[in-house]
């Protein structure tokens, strides 16, 4: 128990917020009256498996779902198994308190996390709702100042959200278990998300490239030998020459990319000139000696106004671009940075500033810019996001002066993003970039009497404004910045050209661009799909299911992803439905706001149109069940209760060609060749888990199906009389024993096969029997050691060869030696003394120059795993693709951004649990004090009894959620 904190009045507040980190900031800007503890996130939930479901529920058909699908949805909620601790300890703090503070964030979730622990704590003192879009000292205190009551309906949209997600997860989940593959899930949004990638994917299988040429010329003003006019021409800074792009010829418009379909054919071939490289090297060489003029010169006034302050989606989304980072990492660091007080609430849809954020801004642009950069009256900022459920402010520096980044004293990611918000916030309030943008065609007729006619634009920024502080980044690596300047000479209608060189450029069309993450969530965005809050966590989950893999910052769909995709679409179309799921979105926003009834609506979705005894009025009911056309709809539970309709086999099967066809079998994708024999099925192999789809051509396959695979029977080991094999397996070629028939596998009796890993210098079509004769008498014993009496063994192990004495181990330095190596070899390598620490380092295979991001330089380096990218701090593998003679600069620091994104690897808890059940098993020994103990040893000991078996317990529960859990997959 915390010590007791008393008000001036003699009493005692309790605040309550989700983490530890706010709770430690928060707690700094309270007086002595009040004790700050975290929930640590939500303390209740639905039942995440079969084991979480009290007893009493158990045999009700509705109890896997948690909903009492049949009593008005009604959740069934249990505290989570790990947090019944901290319930506890929440509970003796409330005892001790006179006034509750539920400080949790203002948005659905928070005010849900704030009902919840009312309900659990069921307080006997005053409650009140404690809410700010910041955490600083004033906010904090103004909002202790100024409580207001729990917002129901919030509560209850958050309800609704996740009553429809835990139905959707738990029916539609089994059905991919039962047809695809187990522990897979479905998600409202998740499985939407997914099908995007999918649908990308299937255009570039789909996509024909089309080849294309046009020509460029690099011109100069004046005729030749004109050397007056060259002179005095432009000023300063004005080029002497500038290039152009051919765009029409005898006024046929020059076929681009954009001229193409997605089948590599001309969509309007009447409308436009398709040069090849023929025609266009003919056409350069008749234009050499062409005169050429300047036919119009058309300028334009140029003008950019400040991009808007971010919310979360763009800010995702710029942070992908400049920074590197996913959408998961941005939210983890800007969840830090809120917590520790350094920028306002992170979740939210808002593009406004409050009054003193604008002030703040102002005053900085004035301080670091001039009063030039500053417009008279402060900029004010339009959402455009539909149905926006939060009040906040966007995100920007908290407090109403705003810390530079230097002043934060922040390092790595964090002080990243905080310099990429606090720039964008006070570029918000800068005046507008101007200058000229300006378009000069040129013109001049062939030696063969064409027609040429070329065009170049230039732009000139003659005030950056807003531009100083801040430009935004684009998804095409090609595209033009707001802030990339191109000069063009001084030159006027009429003026005689020089066409110093006329190059020929071929080009051919590209397939769509992959989502990235940050593409990914703006086209979410756009159809109004899901929340944006939720786009981070959406992402994440369909990269840990294996949907999708990434390869650079592209997200590439797997072949299991197609398969769930397939089912989906054939048979739950509507889930998977685009402007279905948008539309369920405009409903539950409309419930949140009061405008339509939760229960049914739920019962329509659930149960189909019918499923309340009432007709359908509402348009909103209407879509939740489909179109509204009158027909009748079936519900979800109707829709899943019929599985006989799934080919399991048809929807992860996927033709390739020549009679291949893709299976995704339950261990992963294979290849299956056509069938020799009637009923019988054709020759397999194994598809690479990262190889993209659209990469899996009819050779590729066919190659996949040349390569050996299965067993290759090496002969027989004469001591044994037993077969030996060689085999490819999951960490690599292995030989191997085959046991008889019959031989016990488990149990006291069990007899293992005597294995070996293949030295690098062997392969599977190579290795023979003596050489796995060889491999299976391994570990070899050199020698014993005079003076200890050790075994002294020569063995291959995970990291290369090796000799053991005892538990003292020494590397040795070929494969080879571990058969050659002799006893007196051996006793001098153990004479001397070990070596500590890593081996001298090995220069590195290719240097790559500077990170942008780090600044420090990247070097290819080779691993124990193979040759891997580092700058140092961050080491990337390479890919199966990358090469290291070939591998660039650009795809070296993409490696790196891309592992710095994921964030740190994830330690194993195999320790802690381990650590966990001994002292378990320790306290439950001792089932009493000893007699000469004193009370307050005895008093610990019982302490720490109950929390070991309460931790046993806990681990026990998780152990037995089973894969119901997987289902409950949020959106």
């Amino acid at each position: 128990m915390s010590p007791t904190h008393e008000t001036a009045n003699g009493g005692r507040r309790l605040v309550i917020v989700e983490s530890p980190a706010k709770a430690k900031t928060i707690k700094g800007y309270l007086g002595p009256g009040y004790v700050v503890e975290a929930s640590v996130g939500h303390i209740r939930d639905l039942p995440g498996g079969a084991a979480e479901v009290p007893a009493k529920y158990k045999g009700e058909p509705w109890a896997r779902l948690g909903v009492n699908v049949d009593h008005d949805f009604e959740p069934l909620y249990v505290v989570n198994s790990d947090k019944k601790d901290q319930v506890k300890k929440l509970k003796e703090l409330l005892a001790d308190s006179d006034e509750l503070y539920l400080a949790t964030d203002e948005d659905r979730e928070g005010e849900a996390i704030a009902w919840h622990l009312q309900e659990v704590l069921k307080p006997k003192v005053p409650v009140k709702r404690m809410v700010f879009h910041e955490i600083t000292k004033d906010a904090i205190q103004n909002a202790v100042r100024n409580p207001r009551a729990l917002n129901q309906r919030l509560v209850d949209a958050q309800e609704t959200r996740r009553i429809l997600d835990r139905l959707y997860g738990y029916e539609v989940s089994p059905v991919l278990w039962k047809k695809v593959m187990p522990r897979l899930s479905a998600g409202r949004v998740q499985s939407v998300a997914t099908r995007l990638v999918v649908e990308r994917e299937r255009e570039r299988m789909a996509f024909r490239s089309a080849e294309y040429w046009d020509l460029t010329g690099t011109f100069a003003a004046g005729q030749a030998g004109d050397a007056s006019r060259g002179a005095g021409r432009g000023a300063a800074g004005d080029p002497g020459t500038f290039g152009a792009r051919l765009t029409t010829v005898d006024g046929r418009r020059v076929a681009q990319g954009r001229d193409f379909g997605s089948d590599g054919q001309l969509k309007d071939p009447a409308a436009v000139l398709h040069l090849d490289e023929e025609g266009a090297r003919a056409l350069a060489a008749a234009l050499e000696d062409t005169d050429f003029s300047v036919r119009s010169v058309e300028s334009k006034p140029y003008r950019r106004s400040p991009y808007a302050p971010f919310r979360t989606t763009t800010l995702q989304q710029e942070a992908s671009r400049k920074l590197g980072f996913g959408a998961k990492s941005t939210m983890q660091v800007a969840q830090k940075l809120y917590e520790n007080g350094f920028i306002t609430y992170m979740r939210t849809d808002s593009i406004t500033l409050s009054d003193t954020a604008v002030s703040a801004a102002r005053a900085q642009v004035t301080q670091l810019y001039g009063a030039d950069y500053l417009p008279d009256k402060p900029r004010t900022y339009a959402g455009k996001v539909k149905n926006a459920q939060e009040a906040h402010e966007a995100i920007r520096p908290s407090g109403d002066r705003f810390r530079t980044p230097a002043e934060t004293g922040l390092t790595g990611d964090q002080f990243k993003l905080y310099e990429l918000i606090w720039k964008r916030t006070v570029a918000s309030q800068m005046k507008d970039a101007v200058g000229q943008s300006v378009t000069v065609k040129v013109g001049g007729r062939s030696a063969d009497g064409r027609d040429a006619e070329f065009s170049a634009t230039g732009k000139i920024i003659t005030f950056h404004g807003f531009l100083k502080a801040y430009v935004e980044g684009a998804d095409d690596p090609n595209a033009e910045l707001d802030d990339r300047e191109r000069r063009l000479p001084q030159v006027a209608e009429g003026d005689p050209l020089r066409a110093e060189e006329m190059s020929v450029d071929g080009h051919a069309t590209k397939p769509p661009a992959r989502y990235t993450e940050a593409t990914l969530v703006k086209e979410l965005e756009e159809r109004e799909i899901g929340r944006p809050s939720t786009y981070a966590s959406i992402i994440s989950t369909i990269l840990d299911r294996r949907y999708v893999f990434k390869k650079g910052t592209a997200l590439v769909p797997s072949f299991l992803s197609f398969a769930v995709v397939g089912l989906l679409e054939k048979h739950f179309g509507r889930l998977v439905d685009y402007d279905f799921t948008a539309r369920m979105e405009d409903d539950l926003d409309r419930i949140a706001a009061g405008n339509a009834e939760a229960i049914p609506w739920l019962r329509r979705f659930y149960f189909g149109d019918g499923g309340d005894g009432q007709s359908a009025t509402a348009t909103g009911e209407a879509a939740a069940a489909g179109n509204g056309d009158g027909d009748h709809l079936g519900g979800l539970k109707e829709l899943v209760s019929d599985l006989g309709a799934i080919d399991a086999k048809g929807v992860s099967s996927f033709p390739v060609g020549e009679g291949i066809t893709l299976r995704v079998g339950r261990y992963g994708p294979y290849v299956e060749g056509p069938s020799q024999q009637e009923g019988e099925p054709g020759q397999r192999a194994d598809v690479p888990d990262d190889l993209p789809p659209d990469e899996l051509t009819v050779e590729y396959a066919k190659e996949l199906l040349a390569k050996p695979s299965g067993d290759f029977e090496l002969g027989t080991d004469p001591e044994t009389g037993r077969p030996v094999v060689a085999r490819d397996g999951r960490y690599g070629p292995y030989v191997t024993e085959v046991l008889p028939e019959g031989t016990p596998k488990t149990g006291k009796n069990a007899v293992k096969p005597r294995t070996a890993s293949l030295f690098r210098s062997m392969s599977l079509d190579t290795v023979t029997l003596e050489q796995a004769l060889r491999l299976l008498s391994l570990p070899r014993v050199v020698g014993v050691d005079p003076e200890s009496g050790n075994e002294i063994t020569a063995q291959n192990g995970r990291y290369g060869p090796y000799m053991k004495k005892g538990t003292d181990s020494r590397s040795l330095e070929t494969e080879e030696q571990i058969f050659t190596i002799t006893l007196e070899q051996a006793l001098e390598i153990y004479s001397k003394p070990k070596q500590r620490g890593r081996a001298a380092a090995k220069p590195p295979l290719k240097e790559l120059g500077n990170d942008p991001t780090t600044e420090r330089p990247v070097v290819v380096k080779d691993g124990r795993f193979g040759p891997y990218v580092t700058d140092g701090e961050t080491n990337a593998t390479l890919r199966r693709d990358d090469d290291v003679e070939t591998i660039t600069a650009e795809r070296g620091f993409e490696l790196l951004a891309e592992k710095r994104a994921k964030g740190p690897a994830k330690k194993s808890s195999a320790k802690k649990t381990a650590a966990k059940k001994s002292s378990a098993k320790k306290a439950t020994g001792k089932t009493a004090a000893k007699k000469t103990a004193t009370k307050t040893a005895a008093a610990k000991k019982t302490a720490t009894k109950k929390t070991a078996t309460k931790k046993a317990a806990a681990s026990k529960s998780a152990a037995s959620k089973g894969p119901a859990k997987k289902a409950s997959s949020g959106e």
